[in-house]
């Protein structure tokens, strides 16, 4: 029997964002989970392939119900991964809906073809994380068909996180980096050493509460990681689409020598009299229109942008 979605919507029509969280088998996604509960400081909710694997303090797990592990901070842990539908549903069963969801997807599987989940009924697709392995990336002993998939799943990435770097020398990891820019251009990457990932750098830019409360245009504070700032571009009342479309394009521009890895923004829009969330990922620009309960005050743009300077 094929998965019906819900006649009605949960939580009065809010939608949760949800971001994907891949990468080929040992990248180490589920490293990448437990910094994002080491750090996360309000509810949100995991969906993992294996939930014994994920480290929950045994004195911070509140109850259990065979298919949702709750913890006392608020944040829920799924313990299956073997149907989407059944998985989304005991999230969507909640009465209170989580400030976020992150899904970790298998090493096998293409992102592609289960991005449409994060636009289920009730969810709004935040974005994918991949996780690669610099060893991985650069064995060109690998198989034909290892090599496409993991390719496949590079492509498909709103963001690329490079991982067992502190196993190669520097010339390994710039060559790694250098095949991300090759294969996804447009594609901010990030390194996710062990040092990193202790100061929650991990967790903090999966954008955790980018819907937190009715502040829809949330986005990470200005400690990331080392090389990125936050910066803030004014937005003047209304505009028409075009203005926004100019302002977007003309980003780069206000951060010479810098790079735009992530801008937010709820914006008004004289056109249709709409207000919409503005997510830019590198290249790519997503314009959200909000449902009526989700509106709220308008807001400036947050940058986020990284260089050596």
């Amino acid at each position: 029997m094929a998965y019906q979605e819900p006649e009605f919507l949960p939580w009065d029509g809010r939608r949760v964002p949800v971001t994907f969280v891949g990468g080929y088998l040992g990248a180490g996604k589920t490293t990448a989970i437990n910094e994002v509960l080491a750090v996360a400081d309000r509810p949100i909710a995991i969906i993992v392939n294996d939930a014994g694997s994920v480290n929950i303090d045994a004195a911070l797990i509140k109850g259990s119900d065979g298919k949702l592990i709750e913890l006392t901070d608020g944040c829920v842990c799924c313990t299956s991964i073997n149907d989407m539908g059944l998985a989304l549903d005991a999230i969507r069963s909640r009465p209170e809906p989580p400030d976020h969801l992150v899904i970790e997807l298998s090493g096998l599987a293409e992102p592609k073809n289960i991005i449409p989940w994060g636009r289920s009924a009730g969810f709004l697709l935040d974005g994918v994380v991949i996780v690669v392995a610099a060893d991985q990336l650069l064995d060109d002993g690998l198989s034909p068909s290892v090599r496409s998939h993991l390719e496949a799943q590079i492509t498909a990435a709103d963001l690329l996180v490079l991982t067992k770097i502190d196993l190669l020398g520097e010339d390994a990891v710039r060559s790694a980096h250098q095949r991300l820019e090759t294969l996804a251009p447009s594609t901010p990457s990030v390194d996710g050493s062990i040092g990193r990932r202790e100061s929650g750098m991990l967790g903090r830019f999966l954008a955790l509460g980018g819907h937190h409360g009715r502040d829809a245009a949330g986005v990470p504070g200005p400690t990331l990681f080392d090389l990125h700032r936050t910066h803030t571009v004014p937005v003047e009342g209304q505009l028409t689409f075009d203005e926004l479309h100019d302002l977007i394009v003309e980003l780069p521009e206000r951060f010479p020598g810098r790079t735009v890895a992530r801008a937010k923004g709820v914006v008004d829009l004289v056109d249709d009299q709409q207000q919409v969330l503005v997510q830019v990922v590198g290249s790519r620009t997503v314009m959200t229109p909000l449902l009526d309960n989700e509106r709220q005050q308008s807001t400036n743009l947050v940058v986020i942008t990284v260089g050596a300077t």
